[in-house]
């Protein structure tokens, strides 16, 4: 294998140990942040880039783990304004579909290409390089970058042109805002009845109803500490692109309905199962 310059920006709770799997493997790899105390690690092995256009002109194929729509709109309006011919971009974001594809466009109108990669799973995943990645794109392109997503995941998997893997991991995520809310439901309820949390969980895990979600967040429930493997934030804001995209279930103003409250309520950094913490203290007022 032909090994490519990389780049990668973005260096976030998710980013920083996806980066970090690329350099492990021995890719020259060339980080950004735009703080840049998160490129802290990187300066024995990678090249720290002092800006987005210097991490472009030394990179073949660049990928971006960004927050939002905002966040990946500000950084390819200055990617595109670039020298980018030949290169491959691969986001890995989770954004809106209709952002992917602009984004697309307008690399390809340029000579790049451009594929989408979002995620499942949280930190933990990212550390241990076993993330589900759903692509979206055209089969050479992801051909190409399968040697470095290989690091990052344990699977990856094709489901179409640019901007169905948006639209597989809004859906996976709609799901797991369901599960969450749905366990955090259960564990009021059946600590109400007088079942202990400790007794439930075990419960949960070893019947049908168990899940390696519901087996990630049990220690979460049992310390009742919710530091953020994936924010409360973050879910919110996949339920709504969810919704953008055309959900419209039974389930799905409950949804947006509970997070949003759970966000005014401050718990938005925290740790999505923060959920627990407003459904408990909305059941008392």
């Amino acid at each position: 294998m032909i090994m490519e310059n990389i780049g990668f920006i973005g260096l976030g709770n998710m980013g920083y140990p996806m980066a970090k799997n690329l350099e492990k493997a021995g890719f020259p790899l060339t980080v950004y942040n735009r703080t840049s105390s998160r490129t802290a690690g990187f300066e024995a092995q990678s090249v720290i880039a002092t800006d987005v256009e210097h991490l472009i002109a030394g990179s073949n194929i660049i990928f971006t783990m960004l927050t939002n729509d905002a966040a990946v709109s500000a950084v390819y309006e200055v990617i595109t304004k670039l020298p980018i011919e030949g290169k491959l971009f691969v986001d890995m974001s989770t954004i809106s579909q209709k952002l992917s594809r602009d984004v697309g466009d307008r690399l390809r109108e340029q000579g790049a290409s451009f594929v989408d990669a979002p995620v499942a799973g949280s930190t933990v995943p990212a550390k241990e390089g076993t993330l589900i990645i759903m692509a979206g794109g055209e089969e050479r392109d992801i051909i190409r970058a399968m040697p470095y997503l290989e690091k990052m995941g344990k699977l990856t998997k094709h489901v179409g042109a640019n901007g169905q893997g948006i639209a597989a991991k809004l859906a996976i995520n709609y799901f797991l805002s369901t599960l969450y809310q749905g366990l955090a439901e259960t564990v009021l309820f059946s600590s109400k009845l007088g079942v202990s949390r400790e007794d439930m969980l075990e419960i949960i895990n070893e019947s049908a109803s168990g899940s390696g979600a519901t087996k990630v967040k049990t220690p979460l429930l049992l310390k009742d500490d919710y530091s953020p493997a994936f924010a409360l934030d973050l879910m919110l804001k996949d339920v709504l692109l969810a919704q953008e995209a055309g959900a419209d279930y039974p389930l799905t103003k409950p949804l947006i309905d509970t997070y949003s409250a759970a966000q005014q309520a401050g718990l938005g950094e925290m740790d999505v199962m923060a959920v627990i913490d407003y459904l408990h203290k909305s059941r008392l007022k």
